[in-house]
């Protein structure tokens, strides 16, 4: 577990980078340039357009990870391979939507017209995310997981801040806004393009007729099947931004995902683990090695829950002083218990640990693609019920359900299959100093002033959390990790 955190801290580093740009950029640069119409319609094109990744990757992304370690040598190929191969995928998805695109105009037209004028526009995001993700998996095979990270989390987001305020300060129109949301993904593929020619990894080698016997047919075989549950999974992550829009409204969208993109800073130490921690499970299943991967799943589980709940209780503690910040609040607050529950789901998705990692790299990635589809018909089912109902609160709490019965489904079935546990009484350590530590929020209001506000109740937060994880003692391979860094950085 220490070579995983030494690996993921710079991934962490830039990823809270992100955080940082992306929260100016979403709670203060996108509600203050564009109105929420324009700020929806920017949001749904960019959701589209990534939700259609998964399905033209056609399961390239995990299938280089899974099969990468068994190559020692024609690795070029490989890439080239997967290369082609997804786009193939490209080319069925974009006759696909071309195919249905009278359809897909009839969902948005009623409530959510602006969007139309922008399919194009969904496509070149498709293609240009699709070939980044695939450089991306070959860059993670080889343990380069850092830069780009910084990419994909600090230079796309910059870029999207540049192109939005380029339109605050009228020197661009907004359908120039929309356009160059394409050069912006394709200056992102870009960068990762250059890093790995710098790495000297990138060489196109078409000699497919050298891999091992076998190999090319297991490959396609597996990528197949996980492509299915990982474009589902992605449904199940976008699907709720885009049946918001098209039920209900733009503007409605707009207050849905700035309230999303404030709930998602939670999982981030999760995402940085697990960028990192792939290929470990990867290799360890080739070599038969389950003992290491259930300390894993279990030293995972808890580094994340402790990082991440401090987070999520942060952020509750603080949300009427954070939404205090944002442009034109009084339109955006409507979007506060979203942030709770989508906040939620994101803590189930991290005590329940890597399980999802899991089940792809083993012998088992079938039952992940079943439980996948299943439940990306389920969150659709409940949208379509709940959003009538409840509004954007409904969409927060169908994937609040699905997040929680999503990962349950995962856990029962590697716990029955190879007796895998992530959960300890260091688990439960944790969730009873959050839930003393949420205390502080009580008296959250202060003074009238919302940046005092949140430094005193940060600190509170901060300071309880920490004198009952000492009282209990929890949370002392953290601490520790954090002192060896300092005393190294001060050495």
């Amino acid at each position: 577990m220490g070579n995983v955190a030494k690996q993921s801290i710079q991934t962490a580093i830039f990823s809270y980078l992100g955080v940082i740009i992306g929260y100016v950029n979403v709670l203060w640069l996108y509600p203050y340039a564009l109105d929420a119409s324009q700020l929806g319609t920017f949001r749904t094109i960019q959701d589209l357009g990534l939700l259609f990744v998964p399905f033209a990757q056609l399961g390239v992304g995990h299938g280089i990870t899974r099969f990468f370690p068994q190559l020692q040598s024609n690795k070029s190929a490989f890439l080239s391979y997967g290369l082609v191969f997804s786009l193939v995928g490209f080319a069925l998805v974009s006759g696909i939507f071309l195919g249905f695109k009278t359809e897909i105009i009839g969902l948005f037209s009623a409530n959510s017209p602006e969007v139309i004028d922008f399919f194009g526009v969904v496509l070149l995001i498709t293609l240009f995310s699709l070939l980044s993700s695939i450089l991306d998996s070959y860059s993670r095979s080889y343990l380069k997981v850092a830069v780009p990270t910084l990419i994909r989390e600090v230079f796309l987001r910059l870029l999207t801040g540049i192109l939005v305020g380029s339109y605050l300060l009228q020197w661009i129109t907004f359908n120039q806004v929309m356009q160059g949301l394409v050069a912006v993904y394709g200056l992102a593929l870009l960068g990762v393009l250059v890093y790995l020619l710098w790495l000297g990894v990138l060489k196109l080698d078409f000699r497919w007729n050298t891999f091992p016997q076998g190999f090319r047919s297991s490959f396609i075989q597996f990528s197949l099947i996980t492509f299915l549950a990982t474009a589902a999974s992605t449904l199940i992550m976008k699907i709720d931004s885009i049946m918001v829009s098209s039920m209900i409204s733009l503007e409605a969208n707009a207050i849905y995902t700035i309230a999303f993109s404030m709930a998602l800073v939670i999982e981030l130490p999760r995402r940085a683990i697990s960028q990192v921690v792939m290929p470990v499970i990867a290799d360890h299943f080739s070599t038969g090695n389950l003992k290491d991967i259930n300390k894993l799943y279990k030293q995972i589980s808890n580094r994340q829950l402790y990082i991440c709940l401090l987070l999520f209780i942060g952020i509750a503690s603080n949300l009427d002083a954070l939404y205090y910040f944002i442009p034109n609040r009084e339109i955006y607050e409507a979007g506060k218990h979203v942030v709770l529950l989508i906040g939620l789901g994101k803590l189930f998705d991290v005590v329940f640990s890597v399980n999802g990692e899991i089940l792809v790299f083993s012998k088992h990635y079938r039952f992940n693609l079943i439980a996948t589809i299943g439940m990306s018909i389920l969150i659709i089912g409940l949208n379509y019920l709940l959003i009538p109902i409840y509004g954007i609160n409904g969409a927060a709490m169908a994937s609040v359900a699905v997040m929680f019965l999503f990962n349950l489904v995962k856990y029962l079935f590697l716990k029955i299959k190879l007796g895998f546990d992530p959960f300890s009484t260091e688990t439960l350590k944790i969730l009873f100093v959050g839930s003393i530590a949420y205390a502080p929020s009580v008296f959250s209001s202060f003074t009238n002033s919302p940046v005092v506000n949140i430094l005193i109740t940060s600190i509170l937060v901060f300071a309880t959390y920490l004198f009952f994880s000492r009282l209990l003692n929890v949370g002392n391979e953290e601490w520790e990790w954090v002192k060896n860094r300092i005393k190294k950085s001060g050495s």
